[in-house]
């Protein structure tokens, strides 16, 4: 037994009385501590020995009491490593050397400092475990050390507890070390302001956005950084109220006068109660954008005068090349069919003069039709189309062409009816364009194979495979380039070089791909290919009628109509034009002509003649034919005359204005003169109708 000590003096004070003797408490109180499993009281004679092992310790360190009291110190119970660093620290703290071991654990007991400190303990079975152990020197009534008394806890949970909340505080720390990443990797200058717009936080872009440090910005009212603070100001009430706010345009300023554009996005945050804590905001400088902007919508100005600058000369072109061939080919019609006829020596060279003619106003279209192709401004009327029809029409265009020249031609026959999603009309166009290729380049007496296979769900390869001498490589690579031919040029066969590539702009246009395969000596196949469709429903009424319409269509062109008595008044400026009209209808004696070179005095002229017929070019010196036809009409004793337009203005647009504003027709220079014959008839036919017509109508008295 310990004796009572200078720590244990007061213990009879504090036992009240129970009716026991104070002995016996003294001692049940000493009992309870000593023997506390919660905690483990090891007391030690002067020289360390163990010499009380109480419940507590055995508990905590697997040893029975037996094992070590007069056995061991606890200093053996302890981790030696961490008794070296003790003996260490301790004799640099109190600058004396200390022996690493029991001397350790006691030194500051032994000078009455009190000593409260962290140890590993090792139990019986070699595991171990923190504990925080007391240290108190026992002394006795002379005040001498007799032992020392070591009380330990079991530090085990409380380490678990730190060791948790170390990795949580980590973990806080690197998420907020990936926050602030986050925030300052951003491209963006970043705001985050309270409720009030006072500034709370910033990233690196906003202080070079402003020119200011962190430490200025927090705190200050946002508004102050931005030439407008009062839009700014609006800007976050406008937050609050929506919750998010993008693409709102401010511009910043900085404390130099530097401004810069910048898109503001913003968004309202909260805390995990779902308060309001402030704005978040992002604003990024749109400045180079803005002035892209400038620029894009410059080049697109520019790019549109330079587009309506080039359709302007494109029709101007094309109407003053129009003019000198209408005298051209008209003369040269003329004569080809005059009487007597011409000797063959007079043939062919009118035939020469119509080939060429003919030839060039190919080119004339053709380099038009690729302008307005490249422009975009193609009017596409996309729907199903027959395949098989389309083929049938584009087979009795050229198999003229094929036969002259002794080419067999040999299209697909199929009984399954193929649709394509295109418009039918440019189908056609790159139909014949391939097929014509395929007849002007092939070998004599050589052969051209149409067929067409699906290549792809959905899909239809129309292909037109020909035996001529095919293409090198290098050919084949500048195949769609605009005005090459490829070296053919010099030969024999005459050609622009733009059909291939309006086609390719054509199949692009319906969404379709269009290529060629080829290799000397071997031919070439062209294909291209385009979305096919379901076969459309039509009832029985309307599929008998779309068939008669196809047939019709497909009826050749009538042959030229006589012309029965009529008066023909022609306005028109141009004596070439006038004079070639003078002798088409010379040819018809039924035919009497009148004319007039302005538009004023043409109209003076029909007031007066009242003419069958009006034949009106459409750019003349004083009126246009536009404003001509408009008088005509508001006049009573005019207003029934057919009027047809002839002009060089061939544009497509061209021509639907002309038929929109009344022109009975709209024939383009130069003029075919069966066509336009049998122009005159339809309009001399439709005007006599309408005589009738007016006659039989009941007049009002």
């Amino acid at each position: 037994m310990i004796r009572q000590t200078n720590e244990t003096a007061g213990i009879d004070d504090a036992i009240p009385e129970a009716g026991q003797p104070k002995a016996l408490l003294r001692e049940a109180l000493q009992n309870a501590i000593f023997n506390s499993a919660n905690f483990s009281s090891i007391a030690t004679d002067a020289n360390g020995v163990i010499q009380i092992f109480n419940v507590g310790a055995e508990r905590m360190l697997g040893y029975e009491a037996a094992d070590v009291m007069n056995n061991i110190t606890p200093a053996d119970l302890s981790d030696p490593q961490e008794l070296i660093a003790r003996a260490e620290a301790l004799s640099a703290e109190l600058d004396t050397p200390i022996t690493p071991g029991f001397e350790a654990l006691v030194f500051k007991a032994t000078r009455g400092i009190e000593d409260i400190y962290e140890l590993t303990y090792i139990r019986k079975d070699g595991s171990r475990f923190p504990a925080v152990v007391s240290v108190t020197a026992l002394r006795d009534p002379q005040n001498n050390i007799i032992g020392y008394l070591l009380i330990g806890t079991d530090n085990t949970a409380r380490k678990q507890v730190e060791a948790d909340q170390a990795k949580l505080d980590q973990r806080l720390r690197d998420q907020q070390f990936y926050t602030r990443s986050l925030i300052e990797s951003n491209i963006d200058a970043i705001i985050a302001t309270d409720p009030s717009g006072i500034i709370s936080d910033v990233n690196k872009q906003m202080e070079a956005l402003t020119g200011c440090t962190r430490d200025e910005l927090i705190g200050a009212p946002m508004k102050n950084f931005f030439t407008d603070p009062q839009r700014a100001e609006a800007g976050i009430k406008r937050v609050l109220n929506e919750k998010k706010v993008t693409d709102y345009e401010l511009t910043a300023r900085a404390w130099d006068g530097k401004e810069t554009v910048v898109s503001y996005n913003a968004t309202t945050f909260y805390d995990r109660d779902r308060k309001l804590q402030g704005v978040f905001a992002a604003a990024r400088d749109v400045t180079d954008r803005k002035h892209l902007d400038v620029e894009l919508e410059d080049a697109k100005s520019v790019a549109e005068k330079a587009s309506l600058a080039k359709s302007d000369f494109l029709s101007s072109m094309s109407h003053e090349l129009r003019s000198p061939l209408n005298a051209i080919l008209g003369f040269g019609q003329l004569m080809e069919s005059e009487s007597p006829p011409p000797t063959d020596s007079q043939k062919e060279s009118i035939a020469q003069i119509l080939q060429a003619g003919w030839h060039l106003l190919t080119l004339i279209n053709e380099i038009l039709d690729l302008s307005k192709v490249e422009s975009g401004k193609v009017p596409l009327s996309r729907e199903p189309v027959l395949l098989s029809e389309v083929m049938l029409e584009c087979q009795s265009m050229v198999e003229p062409q094929a036969q002259e020249r002794g080419i067999r031609m040999t299209f697909p026959q199929s009984d399954t009816p193929y649709f394509i999603h295109a418009d039918r009309t440019r189908v056609k166009q790159i139909m014949i364009n391939l097929l014509t290729n395929a007849i002007k380049y092939n070998s004599a007496k050589g052969e051209i194979e149409v067929e067409y296979t699906e290549s792809a769900p959905g899909r239809l390869r129309i292909s037109i495979k020909d035996s001529g001498a095919g293409l090198t490589p290098e050919q084949l690579e500048q195949l769609f380039e605009p005005f090459n031919r490829l070296g053919q040029e010099n030969g024999s066969e005459e050609g622009t070089g733009v059909g291939l590539v309006v086609s390719k702009r054509l199949v692009e246009l319906m969404g379709g791909t269009i290529g060629a395969e080829s290799s000397l000596g071997a031919g070439s196949v062209f294909w291209f290919e385009l979305a096919l469709v379901a076969e459309p429903a039509l009832t029985k009424r309307e599929s008998t009628i779309e068939g008669d319409d196809a047939e019709a269509s497909a009826q050749p062109t009538h042959e030229p109509r006589e012309v029965r008595p009529c008066t023909l008044l022609y306005i028109e400026d141009n004596p070439a034009n006038m004079k070639l009209v003078e002798q088409i209808t010379a040819r018809h004696p039924n035919i009497s002509l009148l004319t007039a070179a302005t538009g004023n005095s043409g109209i003076d002229t029909a007031c007066e003649a009242l003419p069958d017929l009006i034949l009106m070019d459409i750019n003349l010196p004083d009126i246009n034919g536009f404003e001509a036809l408009n008088i005509l009409r508001e006049d009573p004793a005019t207003t029934h005359i057919p009027v047809i337009a002839i002009s060089a203005n061939a544009m497509p647009e061209d021509i639907e204005r002309g038929l929109k504003a009344g022109f009975f027709r709209y024939i383009t220079k130069p003029i075919k003169v069966d066509e336009f014959i049998n122009a005159l008839s339809e309009a001399l036919g439709f005007a006599e109708k309408d005589s009738a017509k007016s006659a039989q109508e009941p007049k009002l008295s």
